[in-house]
């Protein structure tokens, strides 16, 4: 399936389709120069599959996880471009989570003031979500996605058959973003993950996933108004994520529960079976006060007030800007009460 991306010059294809990396040079061009970057929780045959339909591929390896979305990583990338003498003709593609494509994307934006960028996601969460609609981005001095741009790929190809090496948790982690999207904008989708077969439905989940995307950054690509839903349940997310001695809970993990304070409380308890089908339920012991500093380092944040997206029921929402420390006493009454 082709999922066109409309915006002007900048507009590009999303191609889902089972086994479609082995062919990934029958879609992208590949005849020059390529750096094809990936992490090290990342089976190595994926990128060898990709270098090897290059003329000049590059594999460049980065440790898996946050830790490398950095100064440090992308420095990296640059060095590596620079000692192989790309030029502005060449490109670099992204096989991997949203780790990989954040930083790789990053990359391609500043090497030469920009040059073409394809990504390959590897993970459910960022072929759901994080893969496309063009934020690049690292972490800078402990906050996250603080120094990026907004620059969008030239195509993005999606093959769920990747996902097969993926653990259980992984694929949960990958669920809360679908979930979030349902509960904003597609009633049926959350219907589905209320009463249907997620393993057997996985790929209309993705492709449901990637159209309500697709539709909100058409909209609105630079963020300044409808893609903030796509933060919906990400700013307490992002606190518990952040916070000191949550670092063993996965992105999709910590906005899951971010949701479950921005829904009404008449749909939270459907709200929290579905979390629990998806494996992404948990009932934690919070410092609020760590929650509280880092949700509101988060560049999302003006003053003392912050921009959240309420869900009342499934497929609708309400934008509303909301007191820093009022969103913090919703989340500590919503989650607090929460039993295993």
């Amino acid at each position: 399936m082709t999922i066109h991306m409309n915006l002007g010059g900048d507009s590009y294809d999303i191609l889902v389709q089972r086994g479609i990396l082995s062919s990934a040079g029958q879609h992208l061009n590949l005849n020059r120069r390529v750096l094809v970057v990936t992490d090290s929780g990342v089976p190595a045959e994926y990128a060898e599959t990709v270098a090897a339909q290059c003329r000049n591929g590059i594999v460049c390896t980065v440790e898996s996880g946050e830790a490398s979305k950095s100064l440090d990583g992308f420095g990296k990338l640059l060095q590596t471009m620079l000692d192989h003498g790309f030029s502005r003709k060449d490109c670099v593609v992204a096989v991997g989570g949203g780790v990989v494509g954040d930083l790789s994307g990053f990359a391609a934006s500043a090497y030469m003031r920009g040059i073409d960028f394809y990504n390959i996601p590897t993970t459910l969460l960022s072929q759901i979500d994080s893969s496309i609609g063009g934020k690049t981005a690292i972490n800078f001095g402990n906050v996250k996605n603080i120094v990026g741009a907004f620059y969008q790929p030239k195509k993005v190809l999606i093959d769920p058959d990747l996902l097969k090496t993926l653990p259980p948790r992984q694929i949960s982690n990958g669920l809360a973003e679908a979930v979030k999207m349902s509960l904003t904008s597609d009633r049926e989708l959350f219907e589905l993950f209320e009463t249907g077969d997620i393993e057997k439905n996985l790929d209309e989940i993705i492709i449901r996933s990637l159209n309500i995307k697709k539709n909100v950054v058409e909209q609105d690509e630079k963020e300044t108004g409808l893609r903030k839903i796509l933060n919906f349940g990400h700013t307490v997310g992002h606190g518990i994520e952040s916070s000191e001695g949550m670092s063993e809970l996965y992105h999709g993990e910590c906005v899951a529960l971010g949701m479950i304070p921005m829904c009404g409380e008449n749909i939270r308890p459907r709200v929290i079976d579905v979390l629990k089908k998806c494996g992404l339920y948990r009932v934690l012991q919070y410092d609020w006060d760590a929650v509280t500093d880092a949700a509101f380092h988060d560049k999302k944040a003006d003053g003392d007030t912050v921009t959240v997206t309420l869900v009342s029921e499934p497929g609708c929402f309400e934008l509303r800007t909301m007191k820093c420390l009022d969103v913090i006493e919703a989340a500590k009454k919503a989650l607090e009460g929460l039993k295993d």
